[in-house]
């Protein structure tokens, strides 16, 4: 059901005060041609009504002649802001950027950033972004997470359907998405409730298979059948199958980029808010899949590039794809068991 503007201004508020905005500060709104018109508007009034100076910046889509879909996630090339210099600055100068746009994997990103500007992300439908208003609870969690991550030199997932992957860990920092951004030059997306990080350089090896029900994204749907991913130095070097791993196959190969194969971020959901059942409620270009990435106890990997997390691994091609009923382990021990997360929380109905 739809929301009303009062409780959308209200989830507003609450991230708004997570992420410490304060009475005199400047916020930009980004926004495109895909901007959801209602969350514009109730964005401009809270930050308005917290007492922020409020500027908002559009700016013309780009790619969409070399995407497969609309989805804002389906290409990662050049963004709205490559060689946009007044852009650019106007960003930098900005205490806070929300981007009802979507602004990832662009060296523009991490200049705004480095500046000390904090961006939070939150393009999926009204809806869904009051039920997954982040909480300070959310922030422990993924923290405590991360943190175990970080200590961590390897990570081994399996699950009875035969995944078997092994990633050395250590190389690239840890990456906690709780949905606000209450630090200088922190990003974030909401909604989210995961952690992960990036296997060190052409480090993951073995095998993993996508179930009947695990879930591809950008592509926002189910898997009908099985799909065996083979890993090898960091990259998968085999997809095999039915149907759906030949449509795999023949997207990525679209793309005409041997990195769209590389084995990307790798971590597990931590949202008990989020569920797996979410994206069969919803028509394919509603959403961009958060409750998918999110929902508890799923084990989150990625296809394509690490520049996000300071590599200089880029391509056009992102593939995220929740598996559910993994085991993951940290050095030997256990982190989620068949898909349930042993730290006390909530845990998920799968």
């Amino acid at each position: 059901m739809p929301v009303s503007d009062h409780q959308l201004i209200s989830a507003f508020r609450q991230v708004l005060a997570l992420s410490r905005l304060e009475r005199g500060q400047s916020v930009t709104v980004l926004t495109s041609a895909s901007t959801h018109p209602q969350t514009l508007a109730c964005a401009l009034v809270a930050a308005q009504d917290l007492g922020a100076i409020v500027n908002r910046l559009d700016l013309p889509p780009v790619n969409g002649e070399k995407a497969h879909s609309r989805d804002s996630l389906a290409y990662l090339g050049t963004t709205a802001l490559t060689g946009n210099a007044p852009a650019i600055a106007a960003l930098q100068a900005s205490d806070l950027v929300l981007d009802l746009m979507t602004l990832l994997f662009s060296p523009e990103q991490h200049a705004i950033l480095a500046g000390g500007t904090k961006i939070l992300l939150a393009v999926e439908p009204p809806e869904v972004l009051c039920r997954l208003v982040p909480t300070e609870s959310d922030r422990a969690r993924v923290q405590a997470a991360a943190e175990r991550i970080r200590k961590a030199r390897r990570m081994h997932v399996a699950s009875a359907a035969g995944t078997d992957l092994r990633c050395p860990l250590g190389q690239f920092p840890v990456i906690a998405e709780y949905g606000f951004v209450d630090e200088p030059g922190r990003w974030d997306h909401w909604p989210s409730g995961f952690a992960l990080t990036f296997p060190d350089e052409g480090g993951a090896s073995g095998t993993i298979v996508i179930d009947e029900g695990d879930i591809l994204l950008p592509q926002k749907r189910y898997a009908g059948s099985r799909i065996v991913l083979t890993a090898d130095k960091g990259y998968a070097t085999r997809i095999e199958g039915g149907v759906d791993a030949a449509m795999l196959r023949d997207y990525m190969a679209a793309f005409d980029d041997p990195e769209a194969f590389a084995i990307s971020h790798i971590g597990w959901g931590l949202q008990p808010r989020a569920r797996w059942s979410t994206l069969g409620l919803y028509d394919r270009e509603a959403t961009i899949g958060m409750d998918a990435r999110a929902f508890e106890g799923n084990f989150l990997f990625s296809l394509g590039p690490n520049n996000e997390a300071g590599g200089q691994r880029t391509t056009a091609c992102h593939i995220d794809i929740p598996l559910r009923n993994c085991t993951v382990r940290l050095d030997g021990e256990e982190v989620v068991r068949e898909g349930r997360v042993l730290d006390g929380g909530h845990p998920h109905a799968r």
